[in-house]
């Protein structure tokens, strides 16, 4: 009899904190913090500046995870949200808090699933940009109507608005260039002024765009300073200051700057994901910081990814914060161990490598961690930290999402994935522990990403299994990946190609067949590659291939009746320890037959859905759903 097992929920973190100061209708100090979670959503909370304690109210909407844009009106002190992926409009008014969070409805159904900034103009409507559709929406709140106006981009797919004190409207586009779009209200229409960055990526190169002090809206950039106002970006010799707080920048994870009443300021003492400690400090120097202890209560947080250890024990990290989490293989001891590196993003991949030592790669910028689990938990970024964090793969910051990392023979991890955002083609770079070297590839072969990696002791190479992702914000260049044979020891690729197999996708997944130096492939086109990168959808296949002749032994279809691959894990391939090979499918677990590689379902979910994948431990399968950790011991 099978036996399905709740193991519990690691994480329960919160993201896209915010603090917003501000003051209340007689003048005293008001402070109210703003943050999301996946379960139980966008969440305000009303913070007590003498005790800590929080009034605390959740969105009752569906979907409403994350507050990506936030304001808080100068004008009337309304908090305003703008979340994903509902992509709904939200309203908090502090002054009459029996009202809870109001769902004022889609921004732009189908244009705006992630609203990257919301703006309040002069006359108090607001505006507000979005993506994938590049799309400008102003909602006025005296008639609470929403007016759409659609894309102001033809290329880009990310626009951040700002609004001036003399009505103007501009805004930027992002990620593959920067650019900036004038809009006039009383016609509807939009233009490019200005310069235009086609190197956002670039480190080096400046583009600052602001509201003034003056209130006014600038460009400050190395391709010069301008005004922009009306339709137009007049060139200027200086700029004033940027205004303080989130009016002024279009970035969405900026914190308000305002002085409340009484000369108070206030910082969260840490922002780990499981904001605590709030820092209060006074303009007076004579008067001493106040530091309080907040009472908010979380409910979970999505689980991204799951591995096992050297040391035989089941890590994961959750997303948005990445908290890494731990228990045994029997589900007990179940432990949020905490971050583990500056990122904040989620961890994509994990491996062991040398004396049972553990890697994590995570998103952003594909952060490298090592973690002695023989020693206790300290994060940090210096000496004595465990896990540490190094760094991302390459300065440059071209890797992003780590899709896969492996420990090769020679001690080196080999880490792969899609690039930043605005790229096409991800990289497979290495960093060697021992000597804290780096090295990095900007493709393996043109507009593909890494998927996964495979050891070959066989053949002493790697085999890399690689798919179309770009960097968020462009599209797919080309119709399917492919398997990559590549020489550590030189460095270099020393094969690339399809192996004749019919329908090819995504390589997904890579796990040895245990005989004859031969492996079992997933095809798949995983759903977030057709929503969110225009990918055409392909059936799901599992292929058994030899590398060493570079062709398919066998392939077999998956029924689409079976449903479609966990939400978080294209890599579901996974070989128990007896050497059974099973396909994990977002509804249940399917049986590969290991000379035709059909698959035949031997366990269904008997509840909600499998999103992460996890290792088998015996005949034991760990996997996440949504913010749950499960097991389930297969038949």
């Amino acid at each position: 009899m099978t036996t399905f097992q709740e193991v519990g929920i690691p994480v329960k973190g919160v993201n896209w904190i915010r603090l917003h100061p501000g003051a209340t209708a007689d003048g005293r100090a008001s402070l109210i913090g703003s943050m999301g979670q996946n379960n139980g959503g966008l969440m305000v909370i009303d913070i007590d500046l003498a005790t800590g304690k929080c009034r605390q109210f959740n969105s009752a909407s569906p979907g409403a995870d994350y507050p990506i844009s936030a304001m808080r009106s100068l004008r009337t002190g309304i908090l305003w949200f703008g979340t994903a992926w509902d992509g709904h409009l939200h309203r908090f008014d502090p002054a009459q808090p029996e009202r809870g969070i109001e769902d004022l409805g889609a921004i732009h159904p189908g244009q705006a699933t992630f609203p990257t900034g919301i703006q309040e103009a002069p006359d108090g409507t607001l505006w507000i940009g979005a993506y994938p559709g590049c799309s400008l929406t102003c909602f006025d709140p005296a008639s609470g109507g929403f007016t759409r106006y659609g894309r102001l981009d033809d290329t880009d797919k990310y626009l951040y608005p700002l609004c001036g004190d003399d009505a103007t409207i501009a805004a930027q586009t992002k990620t593959t260039r920067y650019r900036l779009v004038m809009f006039d209200r009383t016609t509807g229409t939009h233009r490019p002024v200005g310069p235009v960055l086609d190197e956002p990526n670039n480190h080096a190169r400046r583009w600052i765009f602001f509201k003034g002090t003056d209130g006014l809206l600038y460009l400050d950039s190395d391709m010069g300073k301008f005004r922009l106002q009306g339709m137009t970006a007049t060139p200027v010799e200086t700029v004033p200051p940027e205004m303080p707080g989130i009016h002024a920048t279009y970035k969405h994870g900026y914190q308000a700057d305002v002085t409340m009443p009484g000369g108070w300021r206030a910082a969260y003492a840490e922002e780990n994901g499981a904001p605590r400690k709030l820092a209060l400090t006074n303009t007076a120097p004579s008067v001493p910081t106040r530091h309080l202890e907040l009472d908010w209560v979380g409910g979970g947080t999505q689980i991204f990814m799951i591995g096992l250890g050297p040391d035989r024990r089941i890590y994961g990290s959750s997303i948005l914060p990445e908290h890494i989490f731990r228990c045994e293989t029997d589900g007990s001891g179940l432990v949020n161990l905490g971050q583990c590196n500056l990122a904040l993003g989620e961890a994509y991949s994990m491996t062991g490598y040398g004396d049972g030592l553990i890697a994590f790669a995570s998103y952003p910028a594909a952060r490298i961690s090592l973690y002695d689990p023989k020693l206790p938990y300290r994060f940090g970024t210096g000496p004595g930290s465990n896990p540490l964090d190094i760094g991302p793969l390459d300065a440059a910051e071209i890797s992003y999402r780590p899709h896969a990392m492996i420990s090769t023979p020679d001690g080196r991890l080999w880490i792969g994935g899609a690039p930043n955002y605005g790229l096409r083609g991800g990289p497979l770079g290495w960093y060697d522990p021992k000597t804290a070297t780096r090295g990095l590839h900007r493709e393996v072969i043109p507009d593909t990403s890494p998927n996964c990696l495979l050891w070959l002791p066989e053949l002493q190479q790697l085999l890399i299994g690689l798919g179309t992702e770009p960097g968020s914000g462009v599209s797919v260049q080309r119709a399917a990946g492919a398997f990559a044979l590549w020489d550590t020891t030189a460095d270099k690729l020393a094969h690339a190609g399809d192996y004749s197999l019919p329908h090819l996708a995504e390589v997904c997944s890579l796990v040895p067949a245990g005989r004859d130096g031969l492996v079992y492939a997933l095809s798949a086109r995983p759903n977030y590659m057709v929503k969110d990168y225009g990918a055409q959808p392909a059936p799901i296949q599992v292929a058994l291939v030899d590398p060493a002749r570079r062709c398919v032994i066998a392939s077999a279809a998956v029924p689409a009746a079976m449903g479609n691959l966990p939400e978080f894990s294209a890599d579901s391939l996974r070989r128990a320890e007896d050497g059974g090979i099973y396909l994990v499918l977002a509804g249940g677990v399917c049986l590969v037959d290991p000379a035709t590689c059909a698959v035949t379902s031997i366990w269904q979910m008997p509840e909600e859905k499998i999103d992460v994948t996890g290792p088998i431990v015996g005949r034991r399968l760990f996997f996440a759903s949504a913010w749950k950790l499960r097991c389930v011991d297969l038949p």
